[in-house]
């Protein structure tokens, strides 16, 4: 029996536009409301991320964040 989809949290949440822009596009391309679409990525964390990519990803990220904050 599949596990029903309920939306049951809801949280306040800053992002980025371009963060925002590639939210909007995946969900539009996977026919999904931004709310499922985040939900799905996170719900699927471990397998739609590769943990050397994201890693790197995540470093580069945080060493230009507060040049990007000014």
């Amino acid at each position: 029996m599949p596990k029903r989809f309920r939306l049951t949290r809801r949280f306040n949440a800053a992002m980025t536009e371009d963060g925002y822009r590639r939210l909007k596009k995946f969900a539009q391309e996977a026919n999904l409301e931004e709310g499922e679409a985040l939900s799905f990525l996170f719900e699927n964390f471990e397998s739609v991320t590769d943990t050397e990519n994201l890693t790197h990803r995540l470093r580069l990220f945080s060493s230009e964040l507060e040049a990007r904050k000014k």
